[in-house]
Parts: C-alpha cells; sequence; structure tokens
C-alpha cells in the first residue's frame, strides 16, 4: 500500500510546492501587464488548468514523468515589461502567439533549432536581467514593511537551511499570517473561481517586446532545462509532443489570461527523482497526480488573489523574489561561464535589466539585441600568418583547440 501511495503522496508535493512558491510571481506579473483583480485571478486559474490537463495527457500517453508547470521566468518577464501599447489585450494576444510559437516550435524542428542557436550566455543574462529587479524586492521591502517583511525572510532563511523545498512556500505562510494580522478591512472580491475572457489584439510593440521575448525565455529556461532534468534521471522526453501540447493550451488559454505552460524545470525532479517511486516506470504517476493537483489548486485563484491584494505590493514582491533567487543565481553563473562571451553576456544583462522601453519595445528584447550584436561584432578571428618566403606553410595542429569569441 505504502509503494502504491508514494508517487500519489510526491505528486501532490509537486503540486503544491509548484503552487505556492510563484504563484504571487504570476499575479504580479499580470497585474503589471494591465489585468485587472478579475482577469488576474482567471488567468491564474486558467494557467492551472492548463497545466494540469497537458500533465495528465501527456503523462498517460507517454508513461513517463512530464511535469508541466507555468513559465515562471515568463512572468518575471512580464514584471519587467510592464504596460505595453495596447493594455491588456494586446498582452493576450503576446500570449496567444506565444502559444503559436511554442506549437510551431514541436512541429518545425528548424524553430526549435533557432532558438537552440541562441548563444547560451545571452539567453541567460537576459533571463537574469528579467529576474534582477524582483529578486531585489526582499531588500526594499525590508526597508519599505520591516515588520512584515522581517518574519518572512527570515522563515525563508531557516526553511532553505533545514528543508530547503518548502522555503518558499514556508515563507509565504508567515506572509499570509502577518497580513490577516494587519489588514484593516477586507477586499471586496469574488472568492469563488471565474473566467474573465478577453478578445485578443495584435500591436508591432506587444509582439516584438513581449510575445517573442516570452517565447524565447520559455524555450531556453524552462522547455531546454526541464529535458535536461528528465534525461539527468534517465528518461528521454518527447520535446515535440510537449511543445505541441503546451503551446496548445497556451493558446487556448490565452483568453482568459494565461501567459505560458510548458516543461517543469524545477519541480521536476520531485516527480522523476527517486524520492517518487523506486521503479522508474512508476514516476509517471507522480507527473499525472501533480497535474490533477494544480488543476484543484486553480479552484483557490480567488483566495490567492485576495491574499495579494490584502498586502502591500512589495511583500508580494519580496516573496517572488524570493522564489527567483535560485533562478537567478543559476542564470548568473552560465552567462559568466564563458570568458569570450562574458562581456557580451554582461552588456544583456545591463540592458535588461536597466528596464527601458524604447519605441514601445520592452528592456528584454533590446538587451538581447544588445548582446547579440556585441558578440557578433567583436568575436575574435584567427590571425593569418603568411609564412616566410622559401619555407613551407606549416601544418595546423589537429588536436589544438580553435579560439572562439
Amino acid at each position: 500500500m505504502a509503494g502504491r501511495l508514494q508517487p500519489v503522496l510526491a505528486g501532490a508535493v509537486t503540486a503544491l510546492v509548484g503552487f505556492a512558491s510563484s504563484f504571487t510571481v504570476v499575479l504580479a506579473g499580470l497585474r503589471a501587464v494591465g489585468a485587472d483583480r478579475a482577469q488576474a485571478a482567471s488567468g491564474l486559474l486558467a494557467l492551472c488548468v492548463a497545466t494540469g490537463c497537458c500533465a495528465v495527457w501527456l503523462g498517460l500517453r507517454h508513461r513517463i514523468p512530464l511535469t508541466i508547470a507555468w513559465s515562471t521566468p515568463g512572468a518575471a518577464l512580464l514584471v519587467a515589461t510592464g504596460p505595453v501599447p495596447g493594455g491588456w489585450p494586446a498582452a493576450v494576444g503576446a500570449f496567444l502567439l506565444t502559444g503559436v510559437l511554442i506549437a510551431a516550435a514541436g512541429l518545425v524542428p528548424a524553430l526549435g533549432r533557432a532558438v537552440a542557436a541562441i548563444p547560451g550566455p545571452i539567453a541567460s543574462a537576459m533571463l537574469a536581467g528579467v529576474l534582477l529587479p524582483l529578486c531585489t524586492a526582499p531588500v526594499r521591502a525590508l526597508v519599505e514593511v520591516p515588520r512584515l517583511a522581517g518574519p518572512v525572510v527570515l522563515a525563508w532563511l531557516v526553511l532553505h537551511r533545514f528543508a530547503r523545498r518548502w522555503a518558499v512556500p514556508g515563507a509565504l505562510a508567515v506572509a499570509a499570517v502577518a497580513i490577516a494580522l494587519t489588514a484593516s478591512a477586507p477586499v471586496r472580491t469574488h472568492l469563488a473561481p471565474a473566467v474573465a475572457l478577453t478578445a485578443p489584439t495584435w500591436t508591432g510593440s506587444a509582439v516584438v517586446g513581449l510575445a517573442l521575448p516570452l517565447f524565447l525565455v520559455t524555450m531556453a529556461a524552462q522547455n531546454v532545462p526541464g529535458t535536461a532534468v528528465l534525461a539527468g534521471y534517465g528518461y528521454r522526453a518527447p520535446l515535440g509532443s510537449a511543445l505541441r501540447v503546451t503551446g496548445l493550451a497556451t493558446a487556448l488559454g490565452a483568453p482568459a489570461g494565461g501567459h505560458a505552460v510548458n516543461l517543469a524545470a524545477i519541480t521536476a525532479a520531485l516527480a522523476a527523482g527517486p524520492d517518487a517511486h523506486p521503479d522508474p516506470d512508476r514516476r509517471w504517476i507522480a507527473s499525472v497526480t501533480a497535474g490533477i493537483g494544480m488543476a484543484l489548486l486553480g479552484l483557490g485563484a480567488g483566495v490567492a488573489t485576495a491574499l495579494v491584494l490584502l498586502s502591500p505590493p512589495i511583500l508580494v514582491e519580496a516573496v517572488a523574489g524570493l522564489a527567483l533567487l535560485g533562478a537567478l543565481a543559476g542564470a548568473v553563473a552560465a552567462a559568466v561561464a564563458e570568458p569570450d562571451a562574458r562581456e557580451a553576456a554582461v552588456v544583456t544583462f545591463v540592458v535588461t535589466a536597466a528596464g527601458i522601453s524604447l519605441l514601445g519595445v520592452g528592456g528584454a528584447f533590446w538587451g538581447l539585441a544588445a548582446g547579440w550584436s556585441m558578440l557578433l561584432l567583436f568575436r575574435r578571428r584567427p590571425a593569418r600568418t603568411t609564412p616566410p618566403a622559401g619555407r613551407d606553410e606549416p601544418e595546423a595542429d589537429p588536436v589544438a583547440p580553435a579560439r572562439v569569441g
């Protein structure tokens, strides 16, 4: 009996950790690009249902632990981007286009290869620049609302030391208690789950400044690492199938406010590792259970939104920033790992983190463009030497590595 329940319990933990550790990032991102209270709650509900349906379908079809999640880096990108020309309908149009691009990457291998061709340090630097403003929120919260932020940060530190996977949910629980004790008036909002549909519109600036960066961040920071996590546990992810399913789910969930769903990268290990079940052939049950759990947690989207609305915005950002510190550390390390691309990566990081908006296009696009341009412009090429007259040109050493800039 214990063996049968083990993957079910692992799936429940995966869903709870995945939801509690980053739903504040999602709500902050949706509000940043123009969603009102009802639209943000609808977006969270749509993401939960979409991730749940994808996880159940893919898990039952392929019988491997394909954990699905919303794009947490994508939500951080929404926070960094802020309002887009055309408002919330234009943001919804960008979400829908992101889903189409993800599905196309699963249908057209060349598109997936084009995304993979983006230099790793540049992609990681763009992600780091997107995450940085949110990750500084805990520091700002300690200055602005020390009585609320202090216990939250302390809880995170203690749990991060002794029970790391529960650090962010524990910090969120402490924040919820602090909010309940200090809230002066209830927020008038519907606690029951409700869908608020928005007709999408498309503007050039939203397509370039939001849809394309959201697609790239989701692919580079979620889908690619997600396949790597599965490979580390001996599974070969059916990436094409996963991209088609999650892309379709993203497109269908966009009118309800969902920004993007994808392969999980962080929580994937909870369902794919030996803690889910000693038998690798039984771990798919954990991912299916996690999908069901996420769909059920979506029923609490109204409650989650009300909790966020009761708290000071900086406190919500602080919890989100604590959840993203690990992702920021990984992105920075990957960005500066290659010496020849380090300066270009730093340029990408600085431009993205600056949060500039030029021609209606957000900083993530300009950071990617600046870093890639610098990488191409200053790429060093091997110098050609002319042998002295009367001497044969020496053969190239086939073992010597080429210098790549």
